[in-house]
């Protein structure tokens, strides 16, 4: 049975991260020209992180419940503030008027096929450790959210090119971080008793206002 809340939190953040390496993707290949060494080596630098990922996720099931979701909810909680954090970031540059993308920076480096492969695999790295988080509570939930995020970005980036990076709002942002949250609070509930899946609500709730609050202090 899908989880709705699980399939979410995993689009969000395969959102989130593979966006930014699609857009140096892109860049890389308006550089070059060459699919294989742009879009080639970010998904071969990606599928170094993500496969092994889900591989550990069927493991990780093998784990005393309570031992993963205290493990999870923690790797949760650490990504959600870092998230937070990050949203504080791009509300403050929005508000400066930045507009000088990571894309457009990297795609004047050398080294350009090695550095798709690396920033594929860096920002793939961020969604998995999310993504080991989430995968014990409901594999085919995550799976059938990274899937969906994964085949977003392949069409944005291919319609949308430099403008991918639009995706990474402050608003989506917010949202995410709100999701991992909400997701640690209830898990490292869940750890001790069983609490109704209606708490997630409230909780959501408060963590998005918090999240918003903090971001536009």
């Amino acid at each position: 049975m899908i989880d709705p809340g699980v399939a979410l939190a995993a689009l969000g953040i395969t959102l989130l991260e593979l966006s930014e390496a699609a857009a140096v993707g892109v860049a890389v290949y308006a550089e070059l020209r060459s699919a294989l060494a742009s879009f080639g080596a970010m998904v071969a630098g990606e599928a170094l992180v993500l496969v092994p990922t889900f591989v550990a996720g069927k493991v990780i099931e093998e784990v005393p419940v309570t031992y993963v979701r205290l493990f999870s909810a923690t790797l949760l909680l650490y990504f959600g503030l870092r998230l937070a954090r990050s949203t504080r970031r791009t509300v403050l540059r929005s508000r400066k008027g930045a507009t000088t993308s990571v894309a457009s920076e990297l795609s004047e480096g050398r080294g350009l096929a090695a550095t798709a492969f690396s920033v594929g695999a860096t920002e793939a790295l961020e969604a998995a450790i999310v993504i080991l988080a989430l995968l014990p509570e409901s594999y085919a939930s995550a799976a059938l959210g990274f899937a969906v995020g994964v085949a977003l970005v392949a069409v944005l980036a291919y319609f949308l090119k430099q403008n991918i990076l639009r995706i990474r709002v402050a608003l989506l942002k917010n949202f995410v971080s709100a999701m991992l949250l909400t997701f640690s609070a209830f898990w490292y509930a869940e750890a001790f008793y069983s609490p109704s899946d209606l708490l997630l609500i409230p909780i959501f709730a408060v963590a998005f206002l918090a999240v918003y609050a903090y971001a536009n202090s």
